[in-house]
């Protein structure tokens, strides 16, 4: 992880309705910012590293990451009468638009080029959205809900098409990797899911294709992410830990186990049941009294990852020892978002 603090970002929000600016290798609290009337549920830092949203009760604000005006320099609303938290929010790679989750059951598209606050397009759920997250081919929008569901929206056709996961459960987070070649999801079971997906160039639709289902934890999962450099999987849970896979080495099991017993579900689907493994982690985040990890991130180097947690500390962790690098401290009450970027 680099150590440039003007190439480095890292922030914090939760519960006490803060937003915490890091010196990422020292450590040091360089700002910190009202996030009043709400907690933060998500933050994203936008493409040209300029701003900062933050995603809470009703609105999606964005603060000036290089100045220190305290306030947001925009606001968005969830709507006329809406009374709803927003629970994803993130960013189009140019920049040209926003987008969002939210527990009243919409994903929607913000045009970040037009003065007008207002979102341009709008996908509804039948359920409440947990996790959204954006195709690398930038036209694909990912949308999990409370039901099970994920809807596979095509921004450039309007198409959508969903996914039944797994039956009783809710989908907390979903993620894909850097080349677009792999789909991970957890639910509130503590089940990590892994697609395959194809498409023959970037233009093209995915076609997700159940690949194996891991018990990653036995209690409430929170967070999946993909290294960087699509070698590992974090995951995190209510369990008090984040546990890093290889995906060669889960992707392996399950070849080699495809010649015994499938697991059998009673969902309705058009492909293979999923193969279920039972696997070791590569490394297992843990220190004693930190509870929930609700969110995390990987350095760019896929060296290290970074941690929130409901003990209202962040940390840094080496993925080749495990041991934690850096502990952020000063929040009140429960993290339950980060954000960070460093390097290219």
């Amino acid at each position: 992880m680099g150590t440039d603090s003007e190439q480095v970002i890292l922030t914090t929000g939760g519960y006490d309705h803060t937003i915490r600016f890091w010196q990422a290798h020292s450590g040091i609290c360089q700002r910190t910012v009202q996030h009043a009337d709400s907690q933060v549920n998500a933050l994203d830092i936008t493409p040209d590293r300029q701003l900062l949203a933050a995603a809470g009760y009703q609105h999606v604000r964005m603060y000036d990451i290089n100045s220190n005006n305290p306030s947001p320099v925009v606001n968005y609303e969830g709507g006329q009468g809406a009374s709803r938290n927003f629970t994803a929010v993130g960013f189009q790679e140019e920049g040209r638009f926003m987008f969002t989750g939210g527990d009243d059951c919409y994903a929607k598209i913000w045009d970040l080029r037009s003065k007008n606050v207002q979102c341009q397009r709008i996908f509804q759920a039948n359920h409440p959205v947990n996790t959204v997250c954006l195709h690398p081919n930038q036209g694909e929008l990912f949308i999990g809900d409370q039901n099970g569901l994920i809807h596979v929206w095509d921004l450039r056709t309007d198409h959508n098409e969903q996914l039944v996961v797994d039956v009783d459960i809710s989908i907390q987070h979903l993620h894909i990797n850097s080349e677009g070649e792999y789909l991970a999801v957890v639910d509130n079971k503590g089940n990590c899911y892994v697609y395959s997906l194809h498409g023959e160039n970037d233009t093209c639709s995915s076609q997700p294709r159940r690949e194996l289902k891991l018990q990653a934890h036995k209690m409430y999962a929170l967070k999946c992410k993909f290294s960087p450099d699509s070698h590992l999987l974090v995951t995190t849970s209510a369990d008090s830990t984040a546990k890093i896979w290889r995906m060669t080495e889960l992707l392996g099991m399950k070849d080699q186990n495809e010649t015994q017993p499938e697991y059998k579900s009673s969902v309705p689907q058009t492909g293979k049941s999923w193969y279920t493994l039972e696997a070791m982690p590569l490394v297992e985040l843990k220190e004693d009294g930190q509870r929930w990890v609700w969110d995390v991130a990987f350095s760019a180097d896929s060296q290290y990852v970074l941690t929130a947690h409901s003990d209202s500390h962040a940390r840094l962790w080496s993925i080749s020892t495990g041991e934690v690098k850096r502990e952020y401290s000063g929040h009140q009450k429960a993290l339950t978002a980060l954000a960070f970027r460093d390097g290219s």
